[in-house]
């Protein structure tokens, strides 16, 4: 066994009772992912051997959300505490061949994987049992304090029970704990249920380990935001507010213009290249991707798309697994679904819907529109009202526009159906067949206008 090899065990298994929820404090959703990937994802980082999350409550939905490869799960039914919960792990932890076990929680979304990796060094120096993470609090209110006689740490004493003098100590426990594999599972069976909580708490190792003359140390860590645990929905705001301002920092630091940092949110894997304006109230959501010079305003939603440069949005776009294409413009009010694509220097305008379609280049769809399973070519002009019926109630058929098109205003296209290269249709047909290329296609009945109809009509009722 290497005293280089360390685990680690993430501790997910409980309920989201301050968050006053049904759910698993683990599947809430912060800055676009769920708040237990955010530590997953740190846990990962920091490359252990093995790397265990332990579930319960919701335990089929955290297998289904968070399965990776190497990643095991391990079941507390019964949520009895911190302490029981590593009692669970006790069988896959001793076929793990390290020397060091973290413990993780799992809702402190901000903690990073190099404080995790010195947290073992510092751990592995100390030869310690225990190595706690600890930081200053100006107001620790709520947090277990940390009770030291010089660099070692003697307990851990939770606020319900602690001493007027030490609850004016301001150095808090984490949560967050790194111990010698050899030590933690030789008196893991000492921890009682006999204490405030009534539950087997990890912390009590603590006192255990002093009284077993085992030496017990603290890594401060001078960002206290690191270690913060999103304990209710506040909490949860507020860190979401912390992480969206570091994202938008980061890109403004790399050459976008984020208008307002404070109303605009973005993702983190979100990617947006340089001189890109983003005004307020814009989200960037997902995985999207933003190329150089594009303009996002006011309003505009945009979840796993790629944008090519110089994209210009106009306010209140919505776009969802789409692309586009270098130069097109869209909305304002546009929306793109379902693997819709804008070629490059297309328009698409207010109120325009496409989804699933292909719309080519120098195409222009402006005005009041539907586009569903259509393919349009280069240098196509729809009208204003134009829908394509591509849905008879059972299946999607599509629709086929093809170069250099004029699709006149009010236009019903019924799909399956095909027009023609160069083709123009009437305003207010309903074009249920195909049109040959160069071809002229009116579909619509001849207007008949009864003179003094309404007069006679309300002479007869009078």
């Amino acid at each position: 066994m290497s005293d280089q090899k360390f685990s680690i065990l993430i501790l997910a298994a409980g309920k989201a009772t301050r968050f006053k929820s049904e759910h698993s404090k683990m599947l809430h959703r912060l800055a676009g992912r769920f708040l237990g990937e955010h530590i997953l994802q740190a846990a990962q980082s920091a490359k252990p051997d093995c790397l265990y999350m332990v579930i319960g409550h919701e335990k089929e939905e955290l297998r289904k959300d968070f399965a990776r490869p190497g990643l095991v799960f391990i079941e507390q039914n019964e949520q009895l505490g911190t302490g029981h919960a590593v009692m669970m792990a006790r069988e896959e932890l001793e076929k793990c061949p390290s020397a060091a076990v973290l413990v993780l929680v799992g809702d402190a979304p901000l903690l990073p994987p190099e404080t995790l990796m010195h947290l073992v060094e510092i751990h592995r120096k100390a030869r310690a049992a225990a190595t706690i993470l600890t930081t200053q609090l100006d107001y620790p209110t709520g947090y277990g304090r940390i009770v030291r006689d010089r660099d070692r740490v003697r307990s851990i004493v939770e606020e319900k029970v602690a001493t007027p003098d030490q609850k004016r100590i301001r150095e808090i426990n984490s949560g967050i704990i790194c111990f010698s594999r050899t030590h933690l599972l030789k008196h893991l069976g000492e921890l009682t249920a006999d204490n405030a909580q009534k539950e087997f708490l990890l912390t009590d190792l603590i006192e255990i380990f002093n009284r077993h003359r085992l030496k017990v140390t603290a890594f401060p860590v001078a960002d206290s935001r690191e270690v913060l645990g999103a304990n209710d929905r506040v909490e949860l705001a507020q860190i979401e507010r912390h992480l969206r301002l570091r994202k938008a920092v980061a890109l403004m630091r790399q050459g976008v213009t984020v208008v307002d940092p404070q109303a605009t949110y973005i993702d983190p894997d979100v990617e947006v290249g340089q001189d890109t304006v983003i005004e307020p109230g814009a989200s960037l959501l997902g995985r999207t991707r933003l190329g150089r010079d594009c303009h996002v305003q006011q309003g505009c939603v945009i979840t796993d798309s790629s944008l090519a440069d110089r994209v210009t949005l106009r306010p209140y776009c919505v776009i969802s697994n789409s692309e586009v294409g270098a130069g097109a413009a869209l909305g304002p009010f546009a929306r793109l679904r379902e693997n819709a694509v804008i070629e490059e220097n297309a328009r698409i305008g207010n109120f325009v819907e496409v989804k699933k379609s292909r719309v080519g280049r120098g195409s222009k769809a402006q005005h009041l529109t539907y586009l569903g399973d259509a393919t349009l070519g280069q240098n196509v002009n729809i009208g204003a009202g134009t829908i394509t019926c591509n849905y008879d109630g059972v299946k999607k058929y599509p629709t086929a526009i093809e170069d250099g098109v004029f699709i006149g205003s009010g236009n019903m296209l019924v799909a399956p159906v095909r027009v023609g290269q160069g083709s123009y249709t009437a305003a207010g047909s309903t074009i249920s067949e195909d049109v040959p290329p160069d071809s002229l296609a009116i579909a619509r009945s001849r207007q008949v206008t009864k003179p003094g109809w309404v007069r006679e009509r309300k002479r007869q009722r009078d």
